[in-house]
């Protein structure tokens, strides 16, 4: 990725190289100015990129995980649950205390 004006050709090749290495950023700060706007207007680039996405993908498909996100999942629900709960709560807790501060009422009424 050292040579300057390299061809559509190099450029997709080293396109390959770096998308097989995990090295894309490099790859872009590579890149000159006219090599950039070759890139940008020509559809062979975009036609060969996409053949070496996809060739990338089937030839690493067999290494690929996939997330597990039973554990996130189970997590929301719990703080959803939590967030109903102490929500709830307090609205409960004040129909109580106004029943005690009723009964008290009646208390020190019949008291008199």
């Amino acid at each position: 990725m050292t040579e300057i004006n390299r061809t559509i050709q190099e450029l997709v090749v080293d396109y390959a190289c770096a998308l097989r290495d995990g090295a894309l950023p490099e790859f872009l700060k590579s890149l000159t100015r006219q090599e950039a706007s070759e890139i940008v207007s020509s559809r062979q680039f975009a036609d060969a990129t996409e053949v070496v996405r996809v060739l990338n993908e089937v030839g690493f498909a067999d290494k690929a995980v996939m997330p597990n996100v039973s554990l996130f999942i189970s997590r929301v629900n719990a703080q959803i649950t939590s967030r109903r709960k102490k929500a709830a709560w307090p609205a409960a807790r004040g129909s109580a205390t106004t029943r005690r501060s009723a009964g008290r009422a009646g208390r020190t009424e019949k008291r008199l």
